[in-house]
C-alpha cells in the first residue's frame, strides 16, 4: 500500500471515537477482543470489527495464543502515520520562521 494511502487510511480509522478507544487500549498493552470489549460501550463483535479496520490501516497487528488473538499496536503503522504528520508539523514551523523573519526586518 502507498505510503499517502496508508496514511489516509490510518487517519480514517482513528476518526471514530470507538476506534480511538479501541486504539488507546492496544497501545498501553496486548489484550484480547474480551477485555478490550470489557472497556468500550459495544459489543465484542463491533470491538472485532473495530480492529479488523485499525489493522487493515496498519495501526495494530494480532497474533493468535491458544484460542484466542491478541491485539497490540503496530509501531511500523505508527510510525508511518507519525511520519506524516510531522511534514506537516514541518511545514508549519517554516512558515513560522519566514513570518517571524519577515516581522524582524521590518
Amino acid at each position: 500500500m502507498a505510503h499517502r494511502e496508508r496514511s489516509a487510511r490510518a487517519l480514517d480509522a482513528l476518526g471514530d471515537p470507538t476506534r480511538r478507544a479501541v486504539f488507546e487500549l492496544v497501545r498501553e498493552r496486548e489484550r484480547p477482543v474480551g477485555e478490550i470489549a470489557r472497556h468500550v460501550p459495544v459489543s465484542r463483535p463491533a470491538v472485532s470489527q473495530h480492529l479488523r479496520v485499525l489493522k487493515e490501516a496498519g495501526l495494530v497487528r494480532d497474533r493468535q495464543e491458544g484460542t484466542r488473538r491478541l491485539y497490540r499496536v503496530d509501531p511500523e503503522g505508527l510510525a508511518a502515520l507519525r511520519t506524516y504528520l510531522e511534514r506537516y508539523w514541518d511545514a508549519a514551523l517554516a512558515a513560522y520562521r519566514e513570518k517571524a523573519e519577515e516581522g524582524g526586518e521590518g
